[in-house]
């Protein structure tokens, strides 16, 4: 019998590698990766990639400016550096992450986008390769909007926690969404004080009632789960769209001879009674409903903070070599 994870990607699943370890996704044959500035933070404190933290900051140095202009030039550098290396390894996309700090300031998120594919571009990156990862805040979707129907730059809003942040997405054109299964069951666990099986984790729901939404209404946005804590929410998902997975579980699913039946199905959704609903035009809207959600409110916060906080580790590795 076939392994676990082949049985996934059968079910129409496409895997995305969730790593910026170049060794783990060759191993596994995703079509697509995704990194963030966690991921990049632990890559580049090993050995073998400082090679590419030096060649971020001799970019950043010919750049020029001042010390804090040096090391957001190397920062931007490093993202590209890994992005080009792990498109080396993979037959489609990768994901570069928008700094977390500008997850407020569409303008800011819009710009940075940009500068990030120019820079791909003078590797010899074409776009179409890269998906720009920005939260999914209303300023987040606002910027993928931009982004995409000004500049037909394809966006992965990341950070989502809720159907109102999904469907304004959708509204918006993003190309993909990643819905973060592992933490709303993080929240859900610490606020009831109780464990959920696989059939019942919230975090689960989530990412089922947003695929059944976007089937049935016909939204082409792809529907990206991510943020896996067992690999039971990962098969309780088999026939989403994507879902990006992290080295250990995907080891465990390449290890696995279990069957991974098909559980979300399109063509079944279409069938559902399901109302649409619009938020892109109605900024008020939709904060008013994301904000009725106390799990996606305090997760999107949390996230951010974490994302930006990490960002800033990896700036001190930077200017720490910048300056010597």
């Amino acid at each position: 019998m076939s392994s676990s994870l082949d049985q996934l990607k059968a079910t129409g699943t496409t895997v995305v590698c969730d790593s910026g370890d170049f060794a783990t996704i060759a191993k596994y044959n995703p079509q697509d990766a995704t990194t963030n500035p966690s991921l990049i933070l632990a890559a580049a404190k090993k050995p073998e990639y400082q090679k590419l933290i030096d060649d971020a900051i001799a970019y950043g140095k010919k750049e020029g400016g001042d010390i804090d202009s040096q090391v957001d030039h190397s920062l931007d550098a490093l993202l590209v550096q890994f992005g080009k290396e792990i498109l080396k390894l993979i037959p489609g996309k990768v994901s570069t992450e928008v700094d977390a700090r500008f997850s407020f300031d569409t303008k800011a998120s819009v710009n940075k986008a940009l500068r990030i594919i120019d820079l791909y571009k003078e590797q010899g990156i074409e776009k179409d390769r890269v998906l720009i990862k920005i939260a999914s805040t209303w300023e987040g979707i606002k910027a993928a909007e931009i982004l995409q129907s000004e500049h037909g730059i394809n966006t992965n809003l990341t950070l989502m926690f809720s159907l109102v942040q999904a469907i304004a997405a959708a509204e918006a054109g993003a190309f993909l969404i990643s819905p973060f299964v592992g933490r709303i069951m993080d929240w859900f666990k610490a606020a009831n004080k109780k464990e959920y099986p696989k059939e019942e984790d919230p975090g689960v729901k989530s990412v089922q009632s947003i695929f059944n939404y976007y089937k049935k209404h016909g939204y082409k946005t792809i529907v990206m789960g991510a943020s896996f804590r067992s690999i039971g929410e990962i098969t309780e998902l088999a026939g989403c769209d994507y879902l990006t997975i992290a080295p250990n579980l995907l080891e465990q699913l390449y290890n696995s001879k279990d069957d991974v039946p098909q559980k979300l199905i399109s063509e079944d959704a279409v069938n559902l009674d399901i109302e649409k609903k619009s938020y892109i035009k109605d900024e008020a809207a939709f904060r008013f409903y994301f904000n009725e959600d106390q799990m996606a409110v305090e997760k999107l916060r949390e996230g951010i903070s974490k994302f930006a906080a990490d960002a800033v580790t990896l700036k001190d590795i930077l200017r720490k070599k910048v300056e010597a």
